[in-house]
């Protein structure tokens, strides 16, 4: 009798402990029924927060998200916008999940598409959430693209993207979307047989004179001397501003995002800030439909995370900007005002307003022109005194080697990093940026004509006040494969290693430990890696062969042209095989 009744509790906890389906067909939301499916999600997702441990299921379909009807939130994220590019704050979501734990998100291969400037969707202060099996896209690109179809010195003929609106209105060319126009533009001229992007203007077709010769098809008279248009090659704008992000992952633990397709994201991409825990696994940014643009900005942003980042065979194609980026966030230091409290401004003007610091944070004291640390203390209190400004009191006193300038870095926030078997093309600027103390492994991807450098190690206290230094990092098993097309001399190194030192320490270094071998290099110019104060640095086994490619005309030819395949400047214990 006691074993049967041991049995039936057995049963009882098994039957808690099971998931909870809970269906979006449950709450009026129907697949391929292009109706506004956010009211009725919100109402599910707010169901799936009552549980224990729900599955939100979408049965396979096509789902539409307006704004009219979606979550409003305001929210303040690294690299996004400064207070005159986007005073408001307010971000409209599509799937806005806050609060919720044990949360599987089944799309079952769905295709949510999204309209007017919206984040996909973002997970606030959530727990042990997966999210897998759908594709993202939206009804009008907030990028627009154009394909040259004649050019000469006074005219040019380009087809429109049937995706990107647009009307012609006393001779100019104006795109417009869902309850949006373009104000000013950003330009970026892409080749997909070449696998290539270019920076470009707008300005001598906006300055010409538009002719619809027929639907999706206009003339332009004017002086096009100086551009840089190719017939074949296509044009993509739009607006700098990064009033939204493609997703946001906030404040969060334990996620989980697996065969997920992101068609088009608008503003910056997957931003995942302050969170720990994330594995992205066979996650694809790729254009759809016949375009060539993906993402305004970066595919992947982490900002201040901790734990283990682990991103798994991933794509990145078609992006104005760095497919994945890795960092923390310097604050400078603007007033001590006793021996163990400092006052800190966020420095970057796209970078503000989130909560920097914690009570128990372990922060260093970073010599702003060096770069150095000059010691470590704990945070006993943290207070806002603006979006910009916060006051710490610390376990101990500021270092006098510490003064007003240098920067207060947070290294509890700081993740290990998994990069592997994940494939970087078609961007104009680099493949991956990481600034992490911790453990990173980049192993067996394939840089693929990656703008600028395929990988970048850098870190500042200067300009985008991006920390920090890495102290064990092993680039392994990769392809790199004719980057570095868009700039030239220095600039087109596959690997670069270049903190922004202005004052070298003699017997100090910023970056230790980084490993390269194994690896395929197959480059333009031959030049392989670049490195500055670095301690500890090997290259070897690694196989190096010049291609035959002849890139195109670079935007931004660095006139410093490079003579040697290694750059070295103020490093030690370095062995390089050049074998």
């Amino acid at each position: 009798m006691k074993q049967i009744a041991v049995l039936l509790i057995f049963l009882l906890l098994c039957l808690a402990c099971k998931a909870q389906a809970v269906s979006v067909a449950d709450f009026g939301v129907y697949a391929n029924s292009f109706e506004d499916a956010a009211e009725g999600v919100s109402r599910a997702i707010a169901t799936c927060r009552e549980q224990q441990s729900a599955t939100l299921v979408f049965p396979r379909g096509r789902y539409d998200f307006y704004p009219a009807n979606a979550e409003k939130r305001e929210y303040y994220i690294s690299n996004t916008s400064s207070e005159t590019e986007c005073p408001s704050k307010i971000k409209t979501i599509g799937l806005l999940f806050e609060g919720v734990k044990n949360l599987t998100i089944e799309g079952n291969g769905s295709l949510f598409v999204f309209h007017g400037k919206m984040t996909a969707w973002a997970f606030d202060h959530c727990e042990n959430i997966r999210l897998r099996n759908i594709a993202v896209d939206f009804e009008r690109p907030s990028i627009s693209e154009l394909t040259f179809v004649e050019v000469d010195a006074n005219h040019v003929v380009a087809a429109v993207h049937p995706d990107s609106k647009y009307d012609v209105i006393d001779g100019k060319l104006y795109f417009y979307g869902e309850g949006w126009t373009m104000h000013s533009a950003f330009s970026i001229l892409t080749d997909t047989v070449e696998g290539t992007e270019l920076y470009s203007s707008f300005e001598p077709l906006w300055k010409s004179k538009a002719t619809e010769l027929s639907l999706n098809l206009l003339k332009f008279e004017g002086d096009f001397r100086s551009a840089n248009y190719k017939v074949g090659k296509t044009l993509t704008v739009r607006d700098p501003s990064r009033d939204h992000v493609g997703a946001f992952i906030n404040c969060s633990k334990d996620v989980f995002l697996k065969n997920i397709t992101l068609h088009f994201m608008h503003g910056l991409g997957i931003v995942s800030q302050l969170s720990e825990n994330l594995t992205y696994a066979g996650v694809s940014i790729a254009p759809s439909r016949g375009r060539t643009i993906a993402g305004f900005a970066d595919g992947m942003h982490f900002s201040g995370c901790r734990g283990h980042i682990l991103v798994d065979s991933c794509r990145f194609t078609g992006l104005h900007d760095d497919p994945m980026n890795v960092h923390g966030t310097y604050l400078r230091i603007t007033e001590q005002p006793s021996p163990q409290a400092v006052k800190l401004r966020f420095m970057h003007s796209q970078t503000y307003g989130f909560q920097p610091f914690y009570e128990g944070d372990t922060v260093a004291f970073i010599h702003a022109s060096s770069l150095q640390t000059r010691g470590k203390a704990a945070v006993k209190s943290v207070k806002k005194i603006s979006e910009r400004e916060v006051q710490l009191e610390l376990s101990g006193a500021v270092p006098a080697a510490i003064g007003v300038n240098d920067c207060i870095e947070n290294l509890t926030w700081t993740p290990s990093l998994e990069v592997r078997s994940c494939r970087f093309e078609m961007t104009n600027t680099r493949g991956l940026l990481v600034t992490t103390p911790r453990k990173v492994e980049i192993a067996n991807n394939h840089f693929y004509r990656t703008g600028m450098y395929a990988i970048q190690i850098a870190g500042d206290a200067g300009s985008w006040y991006e920390s920090g230094a890495v102290h064990e990092v092993a680039i392994h098993g990769n392809v790199f494969e004719e980057v570095g097309y868009n700039r030239g001399g220095q600039d087109s190194y596959a690997i670069a290693v270049n903190p922004e030192v202005h004052e070298q320490v003699e017997g100090h270094y910023v970056h230790s430990n980084i490993h390269i071998f194994g690896n395929v290099f197959k480059t333009l110019d031959g030049l392989i890696l670049k490195a500055r104060s670095v301690d500890g640095l090997t290259f070897e086994e690694n196989a190096i062969s010049r291609s035959a490619w002849t890139p195109p005309l670079r935007a931004f030819d660095n006139k410093e042209k490079a003579a040697e395949a290694f750059l070295l400047e103020g490093c030690r214990n370095v062995r390089i095989d050049k074998k």
